[in-house]
This record gives structure tokens, C-alpha cells and sequence, in this order.
């Protein structure tokens, strides 16, 4: 899974049909640590009702995806699985 921050919407008119009737968002993957952004953002399929500005956790390996989905035939790679309230890390 990663920790990331949802920047963005984004809406289609024409998709793949199991697509219809889900909300699909753009995401930044965030460095835990650092608290900055790492690597490209990109789109995942959310079951959370997650928002812009919200921190999340995504899965991202595709049969992991599609159980979260409960459809093991959907066309996904990232679902947005929990928004996260809160972090707590060890010091060292």
C-alpha cells in the first residue's frame, strides 16, 4: 500500500463500463517521513469517499485492487482503501 494525498477529480463522460458509478481521484504518493511528495501522482479508484486534500492509503497491485472491489474481472490497478485520520512513526 501507499500513503499518499488526493490532489485532484477527475471526471469522464465515456469509460469502460465497470467504471460507471465510481469515483476516480488523483492522487500524490507522500514520503511518511519526510511529509513530501515522492515519485509521479497518478488515478486510483476510490471506496471511501475520500476528498481533495484528504490523506489516504491506495492499494497497488492489481489483484489486491480488484479484491478490494469485490470484481476480480475489473480493469484496476490503485483503489483508495482508508482515509487516514492519523500517523504515528517511532523517533528512530
Amino acid at each position: 500500500m501507499i500513503y499518499a494525498k488526493v490532489i485532484g477529480n477527475i471526471v469522464a463522460t465515456q469509460k469502460e463500463e465497470k467504471y460507471k458509478g465510481k469515483k476516480i481521484l488523483m492522487i500524490q504518493p507522500i514520503n511518511l517521513k519526510t511529509k513530501k511528495n515522492f515519485g509521479d501522482s497518478f488515478e486510483a479508484i476510490d471506496v471511501t469517499q475520500a476528498g481533495i486534500g484528504d490523506y489516504v492509503l491506495v492499494t497497488v497491485q492489481g489483484h489486491s485492487s480488484r479484491v478490494a472491489l469485490h470484481d476480480l474481472e475489473m480493469p484496476i490497478d490503485a483503489v483508495i482503501v482508508a482515509i487516514v485520520d492519523n500517523v504515528e512513526l517511532d523517533d528512530e
